[in-house]
């Protein structure tokens, strides 16, 4: 099978969903799940289409008591396209749907490189005779606001008629997560539909709460035979055109339908049903949008070129291609965050967490515009994140766990565990380590790029902010001499409290402290950096005192780390807690991912083992490099040798149920430095952990896009040990038995489509021909400058 095609053989109910998930097509605006068109949302069935950063937040009552949610939004669905052949008596048959009727072939075809989906199929009606169909759809890349799905009917062995009806259906909710279901989930009012003389049906709708306007206009067309009847049938909820077309063996008729969608949030229009219906009427006809849409991919690919062989190199590929889908060239142009499952469905509600963490160091070095437009997502949040700190009792900035449309604190207050049937709270919104990934990706985005005007003003702001957040947040402990930072949860999320503890929230995350640390540290050195008219006006416009620095130092070298038994604890008080029967839980149950689930079913409760759902303190190994962090500990007073690092990184693999496709992507990574002969099971199970749905039916809901993301970046950093830092790339690769040869290019310092191959232990890097001044190349034995137009092949020293 070509490296660029996933195909789906045979019609399975039981993997629809996560068929339309991993089918998705999507540009950045907005994308569309791969639902076959003629179904309805059901339980097998879940067509959607969402457009980013369009949010509502409605009311709900659990448990007995009122909470609000804020969710992505599940639009009108634009694909319904449904077909019936006309029967001897003139009678009309059944509408056709897989459920329903017997197919006789089914394939879905995902072609990567030219982004469109394929499906084909026959069908024996006993009443006409044998009909075969092949639709096609793509969302167009090029043109953000328009999709396309061409049906192309072939009638094998009798001739007759096909009614085809092409509709715009505005009666959907938000029903894509089971677990969501007893919440409000009828996001959409005031739905009205209409046609235009040119035979174009349109829809439009508001959100009931947050009042963003949306329109979708669909021009359906029938070439190959003219149709007998043609019927425009607006309705409350659907806007329908109904066609009946002859059809007879080699006399195919293909139907395109060419939809435009705008919404409120657009910029440079004044209506969006106006801006829908001009759009859709002046779109080109079907091949001229497929040339078009396959150009702008073709770009695309050019400026993200990943080689890897096997089969690793195709998953690779198709979790580029959900990453390019989500966030593209177009995101620079909107304001919206990294959503944590694509725009491929209702997990997590749409919402935007740390995953950013995992997915701007790809996009620093591919599509820096990108990068920038998601940190301004985060610094025009920064008044709410400042506010919200305040009300905390904090000074500086406290980013929200869960964001969503205006910055505030959007996770839930209670959550749902499906093996008990209880609601249970949630203090997940005490993981302020999201502040310490925002002022990361600050700083990477700008060590990538040289952007000093955005590290000299937005970013500035942020990493004070958050600087500040973190001095005050820390208090002296006299009898330990150390600033501790108390209440907190940390990247694990199984621990939220003590056991037996009245409040939740947990002291001296080691995580949590160390990246604090790295934070003020950051905060400090950029100030020194600034140009002394710039750092006055900064201050000013903080208004941060010059006495708060002091303190700042003092709290970034004084920072509690705990440890127990010669290893970082992953917080106080960790090693004190019970050793799990790992091995009887594995017996018992299927899967132990989700063990907190589990044991709170059982009466018991997670906080009272050492047990973490994905890495915590080994996250630490996963931001920083070896020297780097040996460096942080140095600085906070703290000796971290290679010996300590690795009984580190041994004592939590055993204690990890790897409940998050997160884990297998940093362990994998960290493993890379430490036992790189166990590092590959891990990268596989980063790899298959959408394709295979190893979390048991989570990719369904949307894909997870930092895990995707993150293996891409496993390449393009953790393997080549590259970073950023000091005006040069420096490289420290190092070999996997498994993954022997790669190559990626790369846009650095205004290079486009710098290229780095890896083989035969050689490293060979190019920089295209351009006006740009050379690249500065650091390797651990020696340093070179490759000028534009060479290329430098550098044999690697034996590990």
């Amino acid at each position: 099978m070509s490296e660029w095609i996933w195909e789906y053989e045979g019609y399975d109910p039981a993997a629809e969903r996560l068929r339309e998930s991993l089918c998705t097509l999507g540009n950045g605006y907005f994308a569309t799940r791969g639902a076959v068109p003629e179904s309805r949302a059901s339980l097998i069935h879940y067509p959607a289409t969402y457009v980013a950063g369009c949010y509502n937040r409605l009311e709900s009552t659990v448990a007995g008591r009122p909470v609000v949610n804020e969710d992505l939004v599940n639009l009108p669905n634009w694909l319904p396209l449904r077909f019936r052949l006309g029967s001897a008596d003139g009678s009309a048959a059944p509408w056709f749907t897989p459920d329903t009727h017997t197919v006789l072939d089914h394939r879905h075809t995902l072609d990567l490189r030219r982004a469109m989906l394929t499906r084909t199929f026959r069908y024996r009606d006993d009443a006409a005779g044998v009909v075969s169909a092949e639709q096609i759809r793509l969302v167009h890349m090029a043109d953000p606001h328009l999709a396309v799905l061409r049906t192309v009917f072939t009638a094998e062995d009798w001739s007759g008629e096909i009614e085809v009806e092409s509709a715009i259906d505005g009666d959907v909710v938000n029903g894509n997560v089971h677990r969501y279901r007893s919440l409000n989930r009828s996001h959409l009012a005031h739905v009205q539909t209409g046609v235009e003389e040119s035979g174009t049906v349109w829809l439009r709708c508001r959100t009931n709460s947050s009042d963003i306007g949306i329109a979708m206009a669909a021009r359906t067309v029938v070439t190959g035979q003219p149709p007998t009847s043609s019927r425009l049938h607006p309705a409350r909820h659907r806007a329908v055109r109904r066609l009946v077309v002859p059809i007879a063996p080699g006399r195919p008729v293909v139907v395109d339908k060419t939809m435009a969608l705008h919404t409120s949030r657009d910029a440079a229009i004044s209506d969006p049903l106006g801006a829908a219906v001009d759009r859709v009427s002046a779109a080109a006809d079907f091949p001229a949008l497929m040339d078009s849409h396959v150009t702008a991919w073709a770009q695309l690919w050019r400026h993200a070129a990943v080689q890897v062989p096997g089969q690793a190199g195709r998953v690779l590929r198709l979790h580029l291609f959900h990453v390019l889908q989500t966030l593209s060239p177009h995101t620079a142009d909107l304001d919206v965050g990294v959503p944590a499952r694509g725009l491929h469905g209702e997990a997590y509600r749409g919402h935007v967490f740390w995953d950013e963490l995992f997915v701007l160091p790809y996009l620093n070095l591919h599509f820096p515009e990108v990068s920038r437009a998601l940190l301004n997502y985060r610094h025009r949040r920064l008044p709410q994140a400042c506010r919200a700190a305040v009300e905390a009792g904090r000074a500086g900035a406290m980013y929200p766990w869960q964001s969503g449309s205006d910055g505030r604190e959007e996770t839930q207050e209670l959550h749902l565990n499906p093996r008990s049937g209880r609601w249970l709270p949630d203090h997940s919104r005490l993981q302020h380590h999201v502040g310490s990934a925002v002022a990361y990706n600050v700083w990477q985005y700008c060590e990538a790029t040289g952007d000093t005007e955005f590290l000299h003003t937005k970013g500035a702001e942020m990493l004070l902010q958050i600087a500040r957040f973190w001095a005050d947040a820390a208090v002296f402990d006299p009898t330990m001499s150390r600033y501790r930072i108390r209440g907190v949860v940390g990247p694990d999320e199984y621990h939220d409290s003590y056991p037996g503890a009245d409040l939740p929230g947990l002291d001296d995350n080691s995580y949590t402290n160390v990246t604090a640390a790295w934070v003020l540290s950051r905060a400090l050195e950029l100030l020194q950096r600034l140009p002394a008219w710039r750092r006055q006006e900064l201050l000013e416009r903080v208004n941060l005192g010059s006495d708060e620095l002091p303190m700042w130092e003092e709290v970034s070298r004084r920072l509690r780390v705990p440890y127990h038994q010669g290893v970082i604890s992953q917080f106080e008080g960790y090693g004190d807690l019970a050793e799990l029967d790992w091995d009887a839980y594995r017996e018992r149950y299927d899967s132990i991912r989700r063990l907190d689930r589990i044991l709170e079913a059982e009466g018991d409760t997670v906080n009272r083992y050492k047990a973490s759902k994905q890495a915590d303190v080994l996250m630490l190994g996963y931001l920083f490099s070896p020297a780097e962090l040996q460096d942080l500990f140095h600085r906070l007073g703290y000796d971290l040798d290679d010996e300590v690092w690795r009984k580190t990184v041994d004592y939590y693999l055993k204690r990890t149920s790897h409940g998050s496709t997160l884990s297998g992507l940093v362990h994998g990574w960290v493993l890379t430095r430490v036992r790189r002969a166990e590092a590959w099971k891990y990268c596989q199970e980063a790899l298959e952990a959408d394709i295979a749905d190893i979390q048991g039916g989570t990719t369904g809901e949307g894909i997870h896009l930092g895990a995707m993301a993150g293996t891409l970046d496993l390449v393009q950093r953790g393997l080549t040990g590259l970073e950023t830092r000091e005006d040069a790339l420096w490289l420290d690769p190092v070999p996997l038995s498994a993954l022997s040869e790669y190559g990626f290019s790369l846009r650095y310092r205004g290079h486009w489509g710098v290229s780095v191959q890896l083989q035969s232990g050689q490293l060979r890097i190019g920089v295209p021909d351009s006006e740009e001044t050379p690249i500065r190349v650091v390797l651990t034995d020696r340093a070179v400058t490759i000028a534009p137009g060479e290329t430098c092949r550098l044999v690697l020293p034996a590990r």
